[in-house]
């Protein structure tokens, strides 16, 4: 069995393990969070206290009137957007999409351990794959932390950019460290990851948010730990499988 062809099994068969894995982990995790703060921002704004019986004027009125219409634009969102049926049609996607995810971080992990040469197990895997969590998720974290529902945000293209561009400076500047025989190549390989968080993460037009503030840090939390799942999960199966097929190969 040739080397392409037991990167593409072993990464399949990782990915359902992982997929099926991550699956259930945030069904009892991020899903719940999820799920609450789409309550707070689904949820209509308060009308304004009449409790207190008192006169407005005709001019307040007029006033009132007039600045309602401008006002209006910040609450209204976007009813045409499809978004999956909660219940099972939310869980099955949900499981699609973990699966392509595992099956895809597991052949990247799988290919970079290819072309570093060296022996490739569960153990290497694992490696591999704490350190994809450090470059691709911890790490841009710092600036762009996981976000729920309601959250306000930059515009989207910037964010995107910086991202990329942060992991791609965060794998650069773990790879010289680590495996880079120089002492200046590792400095070197310390400012280019350090170099995205001095230039700074897009800003939010503000900072408000429709949930509390301890949904946020929960959810932030938790997709951590779902994120490091799905790498060091990836590493620990494709190393595992591409260990297996290339002895009976």
């Amino acid at each position: 069995m040739n080397m392409f062809k037991t990167i593409i099994l072993s990464a399949f068969g990782a990915g359902l393990a992982v997929g099926i894995a991550l699956s259930v982990v945030q069904a009892v995790t991020t899903e719940p969070l999820i799920l609450h703060a789409e309550t707070f921002e689904n949820a209509e704004p308060a009308p304004a206290a009449a409790a207190a019986p008192h006169e407005h004027s005709t001019t307040e009125a007029h006033a009132h009137e007039a600045a309602a219409p401008e006002a209006a634009p910040a609450h209204q969102h976007d009813e045409d957007a499809w978004s999956p049926a909660d219940g099972f049609e939310r869980s099955a996607y949900t499981l699609l999409a973990n699966l392509l995810m595992g099956v895809g971080v597991s052949a990247v992990l799988l290919g970079l351990m290819s072309i570093r040469g060296g022996k490739i197990d569960a153990r290497t895997g694992v490696l591999w794959g704490v350190a994809g969590f450090f470059a691709a998720s911890l790490l841009p974290s710092l600036g762009l932390s996981p976000e729920l529902p309601g959250t306000a945000a930059a515009e989207v293209t910037s964010r995107q950019v910086w991202w990329l561009s942060t992991v791609a400076a965060s794998a650069i500047g773990l790879a010289l460290i680590v495996f880079s025989g120089s002492w200046l190549l590792k400095a070197a390989g310390l400012v280019i990851g350090v170099l995205p968080h001095v230039i700074g993460a897009p800003v939010p037009p503000t900072l408000e948010a429709s949930y509390p503030a301890g949904l946020g840090g929960e959810f932030v939390a938790a997709s951590l730990v779902v994120s490091a799942l799905l790498w060091a999960l990836s590493g620990l199966f494709s190393g595992w499988l591409y260990q297996r097929l290339s002895r009976t190969a």
